[in-house]
């Protein structure tokens, strides 16, 4: 079982290099001001400049549009796009127009939730299913929050995948082994405080991740 790994919401030089240095597939930057992981375009380049080639990079994005979109991509070299809270139509208008890689967020709740993923068939080119936050909650991911991981038993998934919400060091392993995910993505879980990445434990999920089997 081979399973890869994008931390996301990384927003300094060593946060980012730790995450290179210890095997990320995929590195996430926030394009999201009221997120505290937002980062401005400036800071973006910077940190993109510091990635090689073989790491993808996911600008991670709420309800976007156009111009944030195409100064985002400018700045950040984007290689996927990371769509939370957009239509299959938006997210097919985004791919066709940007080039990139869409991977479409879906907030997980309950089984009627993992069915509407199928809507992204022709829009997206991979699901990232992501716990449902909380009514009211000013973010739609990166509150440690996960969903109930049974929900994917037996499902039959209409695209490429990844499993987010509420992963840590302690629990990815198991997490991934339970759904069989090929990709975890992290935010909150490799944190000191909301938005304070920690080297450590970033380290710590990567190493876990590296054992599954």
């Amino acid at each position: 079982m081979s399973v890869t790994a994008k931390i996301c919401g990384l927003s300094t030089p060593e946060t980012l290099d730790a995450a290179i240095r210890h095997g990320a597939s995929h590195v996430g930057i926030v394009f999201f001001p009221p997120s505290p992981r937002h980062v401005d375009r400036d800071r973006a380049a910077g940190l993109a400049a510091r990635v090689p080639g073989h790491v993808g990079i996911v600008g991670v994005f709420v309800d976007p549009d156009d111009a944030l979109i195409d100064a985002s991509i400018a700045a950040g070299s984007l290689d996927v796009l990371q769509l939370h809270k957009v239509s299959p139509d938006r997210a097919a208008i985004l791919r066709r127009r940007t080039g990139l890689k869409v991977w479409a967020a879906m907030a997980i709740k309950t089984s009627a939730d993992l069915a509407a993923a199928r809507s992204f068939v022709g829009a997206a080119d991979r699901i990232v299913y992501d716990a449902k936050t909380p009514e009211g909650s000013a973010l739609p991911g990166g509150m440690g929050v996960r969903f109930d991981w049974t929900l994917l038993d037996g499902h039959r998934h209409p695209l490429p995948w990844a499993l987010s919400g509420g992963l840590d060091p302690d629990n990815v392993a198991a997490a991934a082994r339970r759904t069989g995910a090929p990709l975890v993505d992290v935010s909150s879980g490799v944190e000191s405080a909301p938005g304070v990445k920690d080297v450590d434990r970033i380290a710590r999920f990567l190493q876990a991740v590296r054992q599954i089997s």
